[in-house]
């Protein structure tokens, strides 16, 4: 058996494009099944939502306007919806929060401190969280900015809180959300979601379509160990 291709998906937790996105990543995970690993990374669109949209869009409408343009993406795919309060009456200050949280239970993830996933067996523990928070904000309006927010998510989930929180008191969480920082700017990233395969080789930004993943993948699994350019 070949050895399973790694995906790096870099993405912003508030990013309507990467929650429309979720699907992709569900049909590679039926499709490929354990030849394809999907690492999970997080890149900073809405670090401060009062410069990118309070700032950039206060002369085209303001948040009611961009609450519309998102409505308007998520329209493009039935899949998914958007609540009338998202970017009007919720706002999140900030996307960092949740993806603290996030840094904090792959950590535990990969320490084999947190319980079995639920549901689908194909997620883990971690992307159904991943999912349940950007649902509790598209949805219903959540804000997942907010840390008790973010605990209560877990809660329902049966996630533990203390070891949490102790990764996110001591720097931890800090620490492994600063390297995906590092990693973005090392990819030389433009935004969310993005795409890394083959150790940065093959990089695909935004709206892409499932048949261009697979076809990156499939040729990944078809040629593995890569192949020398012909340029």
């Amino acid at each position: 058996m070949n050895t399973p291709v790694e995906l790096l998906y870099f993405s912003d937790i508030l990013c309507v494009w990467a929650y429309a996105a979720q699907i992709r990543l569900d049909e590679l995970r039926r499709h490929f099944g354990d030849q394809v690993v999907i690492r999970h990374r997080f890149i900073s669109v809405f670090g401060n939502t009062g410069q990118r949209i309070g700032e950039a869009w206060k002369d085209r409408g303001g948040y009611a306007a961009y609450a519309e343009q998102v409505r308007g993406v998520a329209r493009q795919f039935p899949h998914v919806t958007v609540s009338p309060d998202t970017w009007t009456r919720c706002v999140p200050r900030t996307s960092m929060t949740s993806h603290l949280f996030v840094k904090a239970l792959q950590r535990l993830d990969v320490e084999g401190e947190l319980p079995e996933a639920t549901g689908e067996a194909e997620h883990t523990a971690v992307e159904q969280f991943i999912w349940r928070a950007r649902c509790a904000f598209f949805e219903q309006a959540q804000d997942i900015g907010r840390l008790p927010v973010l605990f209560d998510l877990a809660g329902e989930m049966g996630l533990p809180k203390d070891p949490v929180k102790a990764l996110l008191d001591d720097g931890t969480a800090l620490a492994d959300l600063a390297w995906d920082m590092e990693q973005k700017e090392l990819h030389r990233l433009e935004g969310s979601p993005s795409y890394v395969l083959n150790e940065g080789r093959q990089k695909l930004y935004g709206n892409v379509g499932y048949r261009v993943l697979e076809a990156n993948i499939r040729e990944l699994l078809e040629h593995p160990g890569g192949q020398a350019s012909w340029c």
